[in-house]
């Protein structure tokens, strides 16, 4: 009965809620997407669009391809000829495919260069390499995080920590793992396949490219806000927070009518509201990199150049639920839905609402 009593609590969520501007000096856009690195899903909403300028068409259809590559030995991400021809050239990112963060040893190279591994107890005892418990094991602790920072000076060919890790991964605990990647180097686009399939050649190596899906929803309610009130005021607009869950009510197509004969949904458009004639929803889904979030964003704020009807849009990001990290290198825990997300809700004079999500196991966002 304690167990299913558990089953049916509500998960605890966290919402943070930043208000700046694009133009301030002082505003870190930049920083919080490119402190978020692994995304699944990307989604903008235009409210009162009907087709998107050919520049944000263009963007959209250059999200960059990315790579599935099977059966990888763990210990090819930490080898000096990965290390010299990957990580000190650009911003790589590699995480484990199909394995689950609170079950499964998972793995992750950040673009900063560290190594994330996330195991078991068993694992870690095997490895014998430094890290720390779980934030989110229990009294027992099942879960280690162990980081390898692959670009500091004692990580040498012939330094000790190069030799034991290397040791480690190859003697005392050989791992595989399939692996999505993907690589952003200034100045060699055009090289890059040629570059992860010829280090990967003895490796089952997919490229692919990001799916995406484009909708014009038509007589949609949709809550009021206004720009300088992002906590809401009664019968004059919404709060951010509604808003935030207006967007991801619509991103999944879930009714906003509230009918009273529904036995799916009871939610409605949060007071007060208005009725929209249409607007534009777009989702890009596959391994996409903050770089090509970043590059999106700006087209994005781009739009408003020109007078529209709406004065604002948003721009939903989603992480992978079963990264080892969610912001920088956060730990991120699953518990009943691994969410990390944020969304940019932008206005047309170059405000901005940033709203950042994490569920139950997660520190908060930055």
């Amino acid at each position: 009965m304690a167990m299913l009593r558990r089953l049916e609590q509500t998960p605890r969520y966290l919402l943070v809620c930043d208000r700046s501007s694009f133009k301030g000096e002082k505003s870190k856009h930049a920083e919080r997407v490119r402190e978020h690195p692994f995304n699944y899903r990307v989604s903008f909403l235009i409210p009162e669009c009907g087709s998107l300028p050919e520049g944000l068409k263009n963007t959209i259809n250059n999200m960059g391809k990315f790579y599935l590559i099977k059966n990888v030995s763990l210990h090819e991400l930490a080898s000096t000829e990965f290390i010299n021809m990957f990580i000190k050239k650009g911003s790589f990112y590699a995480l484990s495919y199909n394995t689950k963060i609170d079950q499964d040893n998972c793995v992750a190279v950040l673009p900063t260069g560290k190594l994330i591994l996330s195991v078991d107890k068993d694992t870690f005892e095997d490895l014998g390499l430094e890290g720390v418990r779980s934030h989110y094991a229990g009294k027992t602790p099942m879960k280690y995080i162990i980081k390898i920072d692959l670009t500091e000076a004692a990580f040498a060919p012939d330094g000790k920590k190069y030799k034991r890790v290397t040791w480690a991964l190859t003697e005392k605990k050989s791992m595989n793992f399939d692996f999505l990647m993907a690589w952003h180097c200034t100045g060699v686009e055009g090289a890059v396949e040629s570059m992860i399939k010829s280090y990967f050649s003895k490796y089952e190596t997919k490229e692919h490219c990001p799916k995406i899906d484009m909708r014009i929803l038509r007589d949609l309610p949709c809550p009021v806000v206004q720009n300088l009130d992002y906590k809401g005021k009664p019968e004059e607009s919404c709060s951010a927070e509604e808003l935030f869950d207006w967007i991801g009510a619509v991103s999944n197509n879930v009714d906003c009518n509230n009918h009273a004969d529904s036995f799916i949904s009871t939610y409605g458009c949060p007071d007060p509201s208005t009725v929209l004639d249409q607007a534009y929803l777009c989702t890009v889904s596959g391994f996409i990199i903050p770089d090509k979030v970043y590059e999106l964003l700006e087209h994005l704020r781009l739009y408003f150049e020109e007078p529209k009807l709406s004065q604002w849009l948003t721009l939903t990001v989603h992480g992978f639920a079963d990264s080892p990290v969610s912001w920088r290198e956060n730990e991120h825990g699953f518990f009943k839905g691994g969410e990390n997300l944020y969304t940019f809700v932008i206005f047309n004079n170059q405000d901005y609402w940033l709203l950042m999500a994490v569920g139950t196991n997660d520190d908060c966002p930055p």
